[in-house]
């Protein structure tokens, strides 16, 4: 199918002049650019950032939502692909694109480079469930592989053959970023633990943390140093408020180490202890291009990371191929776009924990 066969508009969440979100009809659907491909859309996964970013930053007519999964309905002339019309897949869309409005997952079809995708066509996962790995895929590519955030020395391709593996705590492991980062780092040959609330402790230990401490208690940094007899020096921090920071910097090591979070966390913070080297990571920068927003989220270009997301994301074709990655647990939402703006009101009340909203379109 190519885009003269599609239609010339769609349905959309999108932003109003209020920044209010709104089901719209009529709106454009994005144009195929060189190495994009178009999906229509099948299932979308809801995040807090959907409804927190566009607050943050109101781009008004742009089309809302990161996470889809879809069948493949154009591809590119041109495009090096093996990709093709047909094939399921999914991934993430950058919506807090200035320059890209058009660029969001809750619509009816969706503008995505290549390089981003997971084919699904032949990986047990049914497609709502697919539609949780993009952002927790492209999050953890950046998080624990860039030079400029945790760096780890291992990969599911090179993983580490220590005797005593090296210990990573993922602070927030029933987080869908958290129990995708456990996985990746136990077939790292690396021993994830992790921080959650007690009702979800079997949940965090069933992705492969090999020990969870309750994230309310006072003392698990104590807990955790003794833990990892001091030490730990990698920790990914998928909470990032000031309580967690303050954890998951009494846990690192005396001599210094690693710390990345996926929030944006006040300077003052970070730098009670100057050993510790910190950085903050956003899911679409794997793209590499300059993220032009204010207030500490804006990022320059960096050809490297779109580079090391390729890379990664091969990896994690390899992994899903061989049955070798979950998804994070799901709670299907009434069919149709409609609920998508329930869906993001029941995120929003902070009632949901270690699941993800999906709804089928």
């Amino acid at each position: 199918m190519g885009m003269s066969s599609l239609p010339s508009s769609q349905r959309g969440i999108v932003q109003d002049a209020t920044g209010k979100l709104q089901l719209v009809d009529g709106i454009p659907l994005p144009k195929l650019l060189a190495g994009t491909v178009i999906v229509r859309v099948a299932a979308v996964a809801l995040n807090p950032s959907d409804y927190k970013m566009h607050a943050a930053f109101p781009m008004p007519g742009a089309v809302v939502g990161n996470d889809f999964a879809g069948t493949i309905v154009a591809v590119a002339e041109g495009t090096t692909t093996d990709l093709k019309p047909g094939d399921l897949v999914c991934g993430a869309v950058n919506s807090y694109n200035r320059e890209a409005p058009e660029d969001g997952a809750f619509a009816e079809f969706v503008r995505i480079p290549v390089e981003i995708l997971c084919r699904m066509t032949e990986v047990d996962i049914p497609i709502e469930k697919a539609a949780t790995l993009g952002t927790a895929l492209a999050t953890c590519s950046l998080a624990l592989w860039a030079t400029d955030a945790l760096n780890i020395p291992s990969t599911p391709d090179t993983p580490s053959l220590q005797v005593e593996p090296i210990p990573v705590l993922v602070y927030g492991g029933s987080s869908a970023s958290g129990t995708m980062a456990i996985q990746l780092l136990r077939l790292s040959g690396l021993d994830p633990i992790a921080t959650c609330s007690p009702h979800n402790f079997e949940l965090v230990r069933s992705y492969g943390a090999s020990a969870v401490f309750d994230y309310t208690d006072t003392n698990t940094s104590v807990a955790i140093k003794a833990h990892t007899r001091g030490r730990l020096k990698y920790v990914l921090d998928c909470i990032s408020d000031e309580q967690s920071v303050r954890c998951c910097y009494g846990a690192i090591a005396r001599t210094g180490g690693r710390y990345t979070s996926l929030e944006l966390v006040p300077d003052e913070l970070l730098a009670t202890r100057r050993a510790v080297q910190a950085s903050f990571v956003m899911a679409f920068e794997v793209l590499g291009q300059e993220i032009k927003l204010p207030g500490g989220y804006g990022k320059p270009a960096d050809p490297g990371k779109r580079e090391l997301s390729i890379r990664c994301f091969a990896i994690y074709q390899r992994l899903l191929n061989e049955g070798k990655l979950r998804t994070h647990p799901t709670q299907l939402l009434e069919a149709g776009l409609e609920s998508v703006l329930n869906g993001l009101a029941l995120l929003k009340s902070g009632t949901i924990s270690g699941k993800k909203l999906i709804v089928s379109l």
